[in-house]
């Protein structure tokens, strides 16, 4: 199955569809990477406080599949902000995936509190600059988070990383993205085990033959979000990664976002106000 790209705002491109290790027991990661692989994912997202980076590499490495064919993405963790925090935690993720490079590299929460994301930003152009993070961008950022660091910036980020799925829509946040050349990639993008229940939803993957989560991974490539779903079964990873032979129409596609609560869809923290 070929899996749609993204061009991002660097000109570097991004596999639509990818495979998240978030809760992925670091003991397990290997197996569940090669998994992964062996059904065709080809972009990868970890980060630092996932704890299994170095899984994630083995599996890369035991794969023998060419470095060029593979997106990989991780992240700076908030008690790593700061400019020489960044650069040495970068260092370090490095060495654990056993890589020359990353594909992407964010900056995985404001983390606001502390005061030092728009110095940890400067950081990671210093790293893109060197050409070891291809890409680089931030993950959890609300426009009003996002603004400060875009006021200091030479590097527009390329990719926001966001709570996403149909019942937490942040339309805000995605519009702002949009007007800045930012994509918006999702991570939660089945609810986190919430799966949409909604009779129009059903209908259409009874119509499509597909499951409900198939037909929210499709509305999320639809609507122009990368989205890196996440399962420890290789049949469910492979589920997830075979949703590139249909595509909804726009009615479809507003019957899925039809469902969205707004606020009280989150699953997972605000940044506004964190203190993590």
């Amino acid at each position: 199955m070929t899996v749609p790209t993204i061009v991002l705002n660097d000109g570097t491109s991004i596999p639509q569809l990818g495979f998240g290790v978030f809760k992925v027991d670091p003991d397990e990661t290997q197996r569940i990477v090669s998994d992964a692989l062996e059904v065709g994912y080809r972009h990868l997202d970890t980060a630092m406080i996932y704890g299994n980076e170095t899984g994630v590499g083995a599996a890369i490495a035991e794969s023998g599949i060419d470095r060029g064919e593979l997106f990989v993405t991780t992240k700076l963790w908030n008690s790593d902000q700061g400019t020489q925090s960044a650069l040495d935690a970068f260092d370090l993720s490095l060495a654990k995936l056993g890589l020359d490079y990353v594909d992407l590299y964010l900056i995985h929460w404001p983390s606001a509190h502390r005061g030092t994301y728009v110095e940890s930003w400067k950081a990671l152009e210093q790293i893109a600059a060197t050409g070891r993070a291809r890409s680089i961008g931030v993950s959890n950022f609300t426009p009003e988070l996002l603004q400060p660091l875009l006021d200091a910036a030479d590097v527009v980020p390329s990719v926001n990383q966001i709570e996403y799925h149909p019942y937490f829509q942040q339309l805000a946040s995605k519009a702002f993205n949009t007007e800045h050349g930012i994509v918006t990639e999702s991570w939660g993008p089945l609810g986190q085990g919430d799966l949409v229940d909604d009779a129009g939803v059903d209908a259409i993957a009874a119509k499509y033959g597909k499951t409900v989560a198939q037909v929210i991974i499709r509305w999320h490539l639809d609507i122009g979000n990368i989205v890196i779903p996440k399962s420890n079964r290789k049949e469910r990873m492979a589920e997830n990664f075979a949703v590139t032979d249909f595509a909804l129409t726009p009615d479809e596609v507003a019957v899925v976002s039809a469902v969205n609560r707004g606020e009280a869809g989150r699953k997972g923290s605000n940044p506004v106000g964190a203190t993590f």
